[in-house]
C-alpha cells in the first residue's frame, strides 16, 4: 500500500493524490449506507399512514439529494480543496459562514453521526456476542458509567481513526470493500423479497389501500415535508467525498462523477429496498417492527429464526464502512479550517510519512468517543437535521452568488439545470425547514441554537487566536 500509495502525485499542500473514481464514488455511497435504512422506515410509516406515502417520501427524498450533488458538483469541480463544503460556504459567503459550518459539523453533525453509527454497530454486535448488550457498567468513575456497548462503540472509533492514520489507501481499500460488501447486502434482500416476498403478507394488504383515503394535497404534502427528515438522514453524508478534494486524482471530473453515480446508486437501493418492505410486510408491521428493525423483521419473515443474525451481521458491516468513510472525510475538514487560522493550527500537520492529518484525526475521534459516552448524541442528530439543510440550502446558493461574484472562474463541469434545479432544491429545502419550524419546533430551535453558538466562539477566535492565511 505505501508502494502504491508513494507512486500517486502529491498536491502542493502534501496530501497524496491517490483517491480514484472508484474510491470517491465508494466514500459517496459508503458515507450514505448506515443503518438507517433498516430502520427509518417504521418511524416514516408512522408518520405518514400509508404505503404510498412512504415512497413518495423515499423518492423525494432521492430527487432532493440528486439535486443537490448536481449542483454541488460545480463547486467540487472549481474547488477541489481539503474541507469540500466549509471552503464553498467561505468563498461565497465569507470566513464566518465557513466557520459557523465547520463548528456544527465538528461539534455534532460529523461526530455525533460517529458516534450513532459506532454505538449501532456495537448493538448489533451485541445479538452475536451478548455480553456487549450488558447493562451492567464496565467502568464505573463517579458518575460516568461506561459499558460494554459504548466501550465496543469507542474501540471501533480507536481503530478506525488509527487505520486512517497509517494511510491514505489503507482507508481507501478498506471502503472499496465494505462499501461493495453492503450494496451487496442490500442486493442479497432485495433479491430475498423478489423470489420470496409470496410468504408475507404485505402486497395483498398495502396495495389495496396504497393511497390515503380523504386526505388532500396540501396535507399529503405537509406529512410526507415532515416526514422526509428520516429518509434525508438516511441519505446524508453523500457530500463527505469534497472534503477529500485535494487528495482526488482528476478532481474536475472524479468529484462531480463519484456524487452523481453514487447518489444514483443509492437512492435506487433505498426505493427497492422500501418496495420489499412493502411486497413483505403490512404497513402495520412495517410501523410498529421491534426496535424500529424493519429490515430484520422483513428477513424474519423470508428466512426464519436464522434472519436475526444474518442482518446482524449485515447491519454491522454496513455501520463499519460508514463509520470509516465519515471518520476518513471529517478530519479534511479540521485540518482546512486549522490552515485558514479558525481551528487549532496543529490540526494542519501532515504526518511525513503517510501524508494523514493526524492530529485532525485523533480530536475528531476523542470527540466522537465523548459522545458515545454522553449518550446524547441521537438527540443532538435529531437537532442538527435543520441545520444540515440550512447549510446545503446555502451552499447550493453559492452557486448563484459565484456565478455572479466570480464569473471568470474555471468551471469544468457546470450545474446541470442551472438556474431551474438549484433553485427548486433551495425552495424545497427552505420549505422542508419551515414545515420542521412549525411541526417539529422542539428539534429544529436547539439546531438553529447550536448554529448560532458558534457566533461567540468565532468572534472570540478571531480576538485572540493569530490569523491564518485563506487559501
Amino acid at each position: 500500500m505505501n508502494q502504491k500509495q508513494a507512486t500517486s502525485a502529491a498536491s502542493p499542500t502534501g496530501f497524496i493524490q491517490g483517491l480514484g473514481l472508484l474510491d470517491a464514488t465508494t466514500i459517496v455511497m459508503g458515507s450514505m449506507i448506515g443503518s438507517g435504512i433498516f430502520i427509518v422506515s417504521a418511524d416514516i410509516a408512522r408518520q405518514v399512514n400509508s404505503p404510498g406515502l412512504l415512497m413518495v417520501t423515499w423518492v423525494v427524498s432521492a430527487v432532493l439529494t440528486l439535486m443537490a450533488a448536481l449542483s454541488f458538483g460545480e463547486l467540487a469541480a472549481a474547488m477541489p480543496r481539503a474541507g469540500g463544503q466549509y471552503v464553498y460556504l467561505r468563498e461565497a459567503y465569507g470566513p464566518m459562514s465557513g466557520f459557523l459550518y465547520g463548528w456544527t459539523l465538528f461539534t455534532v453533525i460529523q461526530t455525533g453521526t460517529i458516534a450513532a453509527v459506532a454505538v449501532a454497530f456495537a448493538r448489533f454486535a451485541g445479538v452475536l456476542l451478548p455480553w456487549i448488550s450488558q447493562s451492567e457498567p464496565l467502568v464505573q468513575l463517579g458518575p460516568l458509567a461506561i459499558r460494554n456497548e459504548q466501550a465496543v462503540a469507542i474501540g471501533a472509533i480507536a481503530f478506525l481513526s488509527w487505520w486512517n492514520m497509517r494511510g491514505l489507501r489503507y482507508g481507501a481499500v478498506l471502503q472499496n470493500v465494505f462499501t461493495i460488501t453492503k450494496v451487496g447486502a442490500l442486493l442479497g434482500l432485495i433479491g430475498l423479497g423478489i423470489f420470496l416476498g409470496g410468504r408475507g403478507s404485505g402486497a395483498e394488504i398495502n396495495f389495496q389501500n396504497f393511497w390515503p383515503q380523504n386526505l388532500g394535497w396540501g396535507d399529503a404534502a405537509r406529512l410526507v415535508g415532515v416526514a422526509l427528515v428520516g429518509a434525508l438522514f438516511s441519505s446524508d453524508s453523500w457530500h463527505n467525498v469534497t472534503f477529500t478534494g485535494e487528495e482526488v486524482r482528476d478532481p474536475k471530473r472524479n468529484l462531480p462523477l463519484s456524487m452523481g453515480v453514487g447518489v444514483i446508486v443509492v437512492s435506487l437501493l433505498y426505493i427497492c429496498t422500501n418496495w420489499i418492505y412493502l411486497q413483505v410486510l403490512p404497513l402495520e408491521g412495517i410501523q410498529h417492527a421491534p426496535a424500529d428493525r424493519v429490515g430484520t423483521a422483513v428477513a424474519e419473515q423470508l428466512l426464519g429464526p436464522v434472519a436475526q443474525q444474518v442482518m446482524a451481521i449485515a447491519i454491522m458491516i454496513s455501520t463499519f464502512g460508514c463509520m470509516n468513510g465519515l471518520i476518513l472525510a471529517g478530519a479534511r475538514v479540521l485540518f482546512a479550517m486549522g490552515r485558514d487560522g479558525l481551528f487549532f493550527p496543529q490540526a494542519t500537520r501532515l504526518h511525513p510519512r503517510t501524508h494523514t492529518p493526524n492530529v485532525s484525526l485523533g480530536v475528531q475521534g476523542v470527540w466522537a468517543g465523548l459522545l458515545c459516552l454522553s449518550g446524547t448524541y441521537s438527540d443532538l442528530l435529531d437537532y442538527v437535521i435543520f441545520a444540515v439543510l440550512l447549510f446545503y440550502a446555502l451552499t447550493i446558493g453559492g452557486v448563484f452568488v459565484l456565478r455572479i461574484r466570480r464569473p471568470d472562474m474555471n468551471r469544468p463541469y457546470k450545474a446541470l439545470g442551472y438556474p431551474v434545479l438549484p433553485a427548486l432544491y433551495i425552495v424545497c429545502a427552505m420549505s422542508v425547514c419551515l414545515l420542521l419550524l412549525v411541526h417539529k419546533p422542539s428539534y429544529t430551535w436547539p439546531g438553529l441554537g447550536l448554529v448560532l453558538l458558534g457566533l461567540p466562539v468565532y468572534f472570540l477566535w478571531k480576538r485572540f487566536m493569530p490569523a491564518g492565511p485563506i487559501a
